[in-house]
C-alpha cells in the first residue's frame, strides 16, 4: 500500500514498544509532507505483557493541522491482543464509500486498562487505499506489487 508509516523497529515481531511520559491523554501526531489518503490504522497492543499500560479507549483524529483535528473514529478496547485494525473510510449521505484525506493524523490514547497512567504501544501502522496500475502493467506476485507504484 502506498501510504505505509511504522511507529517501532522493524524487529519482526512487536519487541519493542512506544511507551508514554506525562499526563493523560497520551498523543501521537503524525504529519505528512502533502494532504494523503488514509484507509485504516492498526495497532499492535499485547493485554497479556503490558496489563495496565494497555489502551482502553483511542480516538483518532484528522485534519489540515493540530489546530483544526476533528474526530473520525473512537474505539473502545476491552484487553486486546494482537493487531487491531481501526477502517477510516466512511459512508457519505448517497451511501457511496469516502476515504479520509488529511494532512495531520493524531491518535490519542484516552484510558488505559485497570486505570492505569501510562502507556505502551507496541506497533503502529498506517495505510492508505491501493492505488491501481497505469500502462498495462500487471504485478501478481507480492515481491513484484511493491513497485506498483512509483512516487
Amino acid at each position: 500500500m502506498p501510504t505505509f508509516w511504522r511507529l517501532t523497529s522493524t524487529c519482526g515481531r512487536p519487541c519493542r514498544y512506544w511507551q508514554s511520559d506525562g499526563g493523560t491523554p497520551h498523543l501521537i501526531n503524525i504529519q505528512f509532507h502533502r494532504k494523503v489518503s488514509l484507509s485504516e490504522v492498526c495497532f499492535f497492543l499485547d493485554y497479556q505483557h503490558d496489563e495496565s499500560y494497555t489502551p482502553k479507549k483511542l480516538s483518532l483524529r484528522a485534519g489540515t493541522t493540530c489546530h483544526d483535528l476533528a474526530q473520525v473514529h473512537a474505539v473502545d478496547l476491552a484487553e486486546p491482543q494482537g493487531w487491531v485494525t481501526v477502517p477510516l473510510n466512511g459512508i457519505d449521505a448517497k451511501g457511496d464509500p469516502t476515504t479520509l484525506r488529511a494532512f495531520f493524523l493524531q491518535i490519542c490514547v484516552v484510558s488505559m486498562h485497570q486505570n492505569g497512567r501510562d502507556t505502551h504501544i507496541r506497533q503502529v501502522k498506517v495505510f492508505g487505499p491501493r492505488e491501481t496500475t497505469h500502462a498495462g502493467t500487471s504485478f501478481s506476485t507480492p515481491e513484484f506489487t511493491q513497485f506498483a507504484v512509483l512516487r
